[in-house]
């Protein structure tokens, strides 16, 4: 078969030239750059007023690929897709860590909390997967309700935090495999004295995992989801095993007391354990390939996200039952358990199954980091390039390329700690942000909704953002007064309530978030309380990563976005 392009009838490795990256009449001459920035203020206005359409990310921006992505996905495999992108070595050390510092026994309350937050974000996902199934994910869904400038901001953030997570779980693979071995992690890494501290230790074997874990996702979807959901069903029996060896070794009085330190001790927990349930947003970016949207997608991704919360509060339940919170190993938990109770050879079963858990995050990130990376492309915000889909395997390359060369570079030189200061509230902001997209896709349609509604739900909005912004303050000041509160819900409460009386402009075609506006203003208000719960760092990294996504949005993204939107003109 020869590799074409059904497009443009060259070679899929053909075409390096200026033109096929920035192809838009901005960027042909140099005087046309310089007329296209003197208009930078303009175009800006525009950008930012600027809303696409379902139509134009389901059949319009397709085109941009030249051949489309092979449906091959059913519910089963968006299940186990989601199953080996969410569940990696996150369960296996965040809990013994979180339980022993602060949660205690009640780390099954923060497990459960956290999972409710998901599941809520899920449902928005869900909604829109099913009405817009694209490979864009999130940053169709935001550019379709919230307009280009935000879906950008927020697709570069996600793009960044892609690249050092997959660098990141490159090199905790790198330590997990030699613990196996030896004690010292850093045994298997290359020592260079000549480099700074935190960059010195060369790091070969994360680079060949996160290359062979790149080129299976880029061989083609299908195959990749076999693959995926097998090791995850082996995955799935050994954490099975785990849970009940677990219960027949527990013990009831390790839970006393639940509450060690306090209700606070739950959320602090909780807004750590988070992170072992990100990862589903990937799945969603697959929904362009999925057979049956309409059926596939909502049991795929709320069903997975249901059995993967179950599972892991009887994870953390089993661990605090089977020893005392205040004797758990903070960095082998559940080894040094099994361990305690003459089993010491699970502890190889457990590192064996913390290393599928990385290799599938691995695989799974890669297939939805490249699907997203394609949506970008398509809309012009990054060169077209990237966008074209391989006539052979089906598969975006290129934009996988474009997110594995990166995070290679950044593993093989980035310590664990440097990487994991640089980790940021993107992935939290993103759900908050489509909480509210799907608020505003039901109460507002252009040249439908009259401006007094559209008035009355911005108040609304802004009083439930707010509210939550409110509650989140009090608790990080430490505020122990009940009225503080009090107020804060009554405002929280009184703007959802509000929303309920305007009339919805829009009513979902196949299935929809239940009980709107209630769960995705609970949405917001959880996920922006997650939000406050992180460092200092976190916001510092997020405003560092925007301000550069915007120069670069400045100097090239809004230019050939405005050429495309207004190339018929």
């Amino acid at each position: 078969m020869e590799e074409e392009s059904s497009t443009t009838g060259t070679s899929y490795w053909k075409g390096w030239s200026k033109q096929d990256f920035f192809p838009e009449q901005s960027f042909q001459t140099l005087d046309t750059y310089k007329t296209a920035f003197s208009q930078t203020c303009y175009r800006l206005k525009d950008r930012l007023l600027y809303r696409s359409t379902d139509e134009t990310e389901l059949v319009e921006l397709k085109q941009e690929s030249g051949n489309d992505m092979k449906k091959c996905l059913t519910w089963w495999d968006l299940i186990w897709l989601s199953f080996g992108s969410v569940v990696g070595s996150g369960i296996f050390v965040i809990t013994g860590q979180e339980a022993h510092d602060h949660a205690g026994p009640s780390i099954v309350l923060s497990y459960a909390a956290s999972g409710l937050s998901a599941l809520l974000s899920v449902f928005c996902y869900t909604e829109f997967a099913v009405e817009i199934p694209v490979a864009g994910g999130s940053f169709s869904y935001l550019r379709v309700e919230l307009g280009d400038f935000i879906a950008f901001i927020a697709a570069g953030n996600i793009l960044l935090e892609g690249i050092v997570g997959a660098a990141g779980l490159g090199r905790s693979w790198s330590s997990y495999f030699a613990s196996l071995f030896k004690s010292d992690a850093d045994f298997l890494r290359i020592r260079v004295d000549s480099l700074g501290e935190g960059f010195n230790l060369l790091d070969p074997i994360a680079v060949v995992v996160l290359i062979f874990a790149n080129t299976i996702a880029m061989t083609g979807t299908r195959r990749t989801s076999l693959l995926n959901w097998i090791s995850s069903l082996v995955s799935f029996g050994v954490i099975i095993f785990i849970i009940v060896v677990g219960f027949f070794h527990a013990k009831s009085s390790n839970l006393t007391p639940f509450f060690p330190k306090g209700v606070s001790g739950v959320f602090q927990a909780a807004a750590v354990v988070y992170w072992s349930y990100t990862g589903f947003d990937m799945v969603a970016t697959m929904a362009e390939e999925t057979k049956q949207p309409s059926k596939d997608i909502p049991l795929g991704l709320v069903g997975s996200m249901s059995m993967i919360t179950v599972i892991y509060c009887l994870m953390a339940l089993v661990l605090t039952m089977m020893i005392k919170y205040t004797e758990i190993d903070v960095n082998a938990a559940y080894s040094v358990a099994f361990e305690k109770i003459g089993m010491k050879w699970a502890k190889y079963l457990v590192s064996l199954c913390a290393l599928k858990g990385m290799t599938t995050s691995m695989l799974v990130g890669s297939m939805g980091q490249a699907r997203y990376t394609t949506q970008i492309a398509r809309a012009h915000m990054i060169p077209p390039w990237f966008a074209l889909v391989h006539p052979k395997t089906k598969t975006p390359i290129k934009a996988t390329l474009l997110v594995t060369v990166p995070s290679v570079i950044v593993a093989f030189f980035s310590s664990l700690e440097v990487l994991s200061s640089v980790l940021s509230l993107s992935t939290l902001f993103i759900f908050m942000l489509m909480a509210v997209a799907l608020l505003v896709r039901r109460y507002y349609v252009r040249s439908v909704t009259p401006k007094r509604d559209l008035t009355k739900f911005l108040i609304c909005l802004f009083i439930v953002v707010g509210s939550s912004i409110g509650i989140t303050a009090l608790w990080n000041l430490n505020g122990s007064g009940w009225i503080g509160y009090a107020v804060a819900l009554v405002f929280w409460f009184i703007g959802t309530l509000g929303m309920m009386v305007i009339p919805k402009q829009r009513v979902p075609k196949v299935w929809g978030v239940p009980l709107v506006p209630w769960l995705p203003s609970l949405s917001i208000g959880m996920n922006l309380f997650l939000i406050g719960s992180l460092g200092t760092m976190a916001f510092i990294r997020f405003f560092i990563c925007s301000a550069v996504m915007l120069v670069y949005y400045l100097l090239f993204g809004l230019h050939a976005t405005f050429d495309v939107a207004h190339q018929s003109k």
